[in-house]
């Protein structure tokens, strides 16, 4: 991987196992903004970023080397060896092989805590074009300007004291619908750091789990998205209804409960279960497995 700065743009080179389109389209993020193939507007931690990946080169435009190598490489889990956990995966589950070869680009992104405590609250019995729409919505009327990109304005998502002042009845405006009461609960429990990034440093997942739990309307699904996508926790396997049918129809051939597959892919997958995760999910939703 090679790293510099050319005509007011910094571009990596030569990126191994990492496709932009199909990490940005998995499902793990709501703040991206497609202008064409392989070129994309993405906002994240107050950053607003206009990226295109071309053949071998990842291209972030206006943007000083020093923002790439010490925010968005680590953002997009560039220094992480995919190849090694590809291989592991591959060979401990043949079922996963068709997967991880179609979805070889997937890494994890490392997102911003409160912004998906937020986002997967939101996610609950939603299309993404839908949860999309809603967290722009309160980006705009709650979060700060960033900039314009072709003519589109961006803003960021709101920080933990900008959150603290929407009412359960602003969510409701914003159609989060019966949501709107644990956005709220959510949004004061971060306020008052009685859920907190800090406090996961050394919880192992178990304790992880109860702790964001205790956020109104926050499930398993929504909390193991949560850790995986904003903590840490790579052995986190969020199941949601099309996971679930994912695995029926590959690993269990019936309708099998959701703690039967969640002791499964642990056993299975181990530490490296948020990306059989991953690698599952875009896999069986673009191929209609379990449709």
């Amino acid at each position: 991987m090679r790293i510099y700065f050319e005509n007011g743009n910094t571009i990596i080179e030569n990126v191994p196992d990492f496709d932009l389109e199909q990490t940005l389209e998995c499902g793990q993020c709501f703040r991206f903004y497609k202008q064409s193939d392989h070129d994309y507007v993405i906002v994240a931690y107050k950053r607003l970023l206009h990226i295109v990946q071309s053949e071998n080169k990842l291209i972030f435009y206006d943007t000083a080397i020093g923002d790439v190598e010490h925010f968005w490489v680590d953002y997009f889990d560039l220094k992480r060896d995919y190849g090694s956990i590809k291989q592991f995966l591959s060979e401990n589950d043949e079922i996963l092989i068709p997967a991880i070869n179609e979805k070889w680009g997937v890494r994890l992104l490392n997102q911003e805590f409160h912004e998906m405590i937020i986002s997967f609250i939101i996610s609950q019995n939603k299309q993404i074009p839908h949860i999309k729409k809603i967290v722009r919505d309160i980006s705009e009327n709650y979060g700060e300007y960033l900039g314009e990109v072709n003519g589109e304005k961006y803003y960021s998502f709101p920080d933990i004291d900008a959150l603290s002042k929407i009412t359960e009845e602003d969510y409701r405006k914003l159609k989060t619908g019966f949501r709107a009461p644990y956005l709220f609960d959510a949004s004061q429990k971060l306020y008052s750091s009685e859920i907190s990034e800090q406090l996961f440093d050394n919880l192992n997942e178990d304790d992880a789990l109860k702790l964001l739990t205790k956020v109104k309307g926050v499930g398993n699904k929504v909390a193991n998205c949560v850790m995986l996508f904003s903590l840490n926790y790579r052995a986190s396997f969020p199941i949601d209804v099309w996971i679930k049918r994912i695995m029926e129809e590959l690993y269990f051939k019936e309708e099998t409960d959701k703690s039967i597959i969640q002791k499964f892919a642990k056993e299975k997958y181990g530490e490296y279960g948020g990306y059989a995760q991953q690698y599952l999910f875009c896999f069986g939703r673009d191929n209609k497995v379990g449709k």
